[in-house]
């Protein structure tokens, strides 16, 4: 199968979940990553908001609050198909873009150098074991993970996750998948 078809398929399986069975997987995940090592240390993290049927972002985001951290939360540009990070304190400093997607309006938010970001929480529909990704297609966090040196982790259903999926060159790993029920050491990361 490829990449298109992997999306589709998955997209199918996720809609097919009960919405209050969701609202608790995530739960646990949130658990799980509140947990982490990371995210203990981290100063700012970089973090979608999440749409649909994402792993629900919004009581992370509200957790770092809390905890004095920042929120770092990325702006697209179409044009370039790059990805920049502004520093938002409140859901108010953010708008609705293409496809329904919410990024941080530019002129209420300060802008997060990539080198700042302690933390990156990449999104993404299906993984595998090795850290690999298939997201939504646009490409963004290939590009913007290129040169990133912080730590990276991601947030799936366990049923999201295999043991090996198609990938191409410019492909990067994330060094933890965080799931309801483990968090998994990717073998592409650089923790071994």
């Amino acid at each position: 199968m490829n990449k298109e078809a992997y999306r589709k398929l998955m997209k199918e399986k996720l809609s097919r979940i009960d919405e209050e069975d969701f609202k608790q997987l995530c739960r646990q995940i949130h658990t799980n990553t509140l947990s982490l090592r990371e995210w203990d240390e981290a100063r700012i993290i970089g973090i979608t908001i999440s749409a649909g049927r994402e792993i629900d972002t919004e009581p992370l985001i509200r957790a770092m609050w809390e905890q004095g951290k920042r929120v770092a939360v990325p702006k697209c540009i179409p044009k370039t198909k790059e990805m920049i990070f502004h520093s938002i304190t409140s859901y108010s400093q953010l708008e609705t873009v293409y496809f329904g997607l919410m990024e941080p309006v530019p002129e209420k938010t300060e802008l997060v150098r990539k080198d700042e970001i302690d933390l990156a929480v990449i999104p993404g529909l299906i993984f595998d074991k090795r850290g690999y990704r298939i997201g939504f297609g646009g490409g963004y966090y290939d590009r913007w993970l290129s040169d990133y040196s912080g730590e990276s982790i991601s947030l799936a259903l366990q049923m999201q996750v295999g043991e090996k999926i198609p990938k191409e060159s410019f492909d990067l790993p994330v060094k933890k998948i965080i799931t309801e029920s483990e968090v998994i050491l990717t073998s592409d990361g650089t923790l071994f």
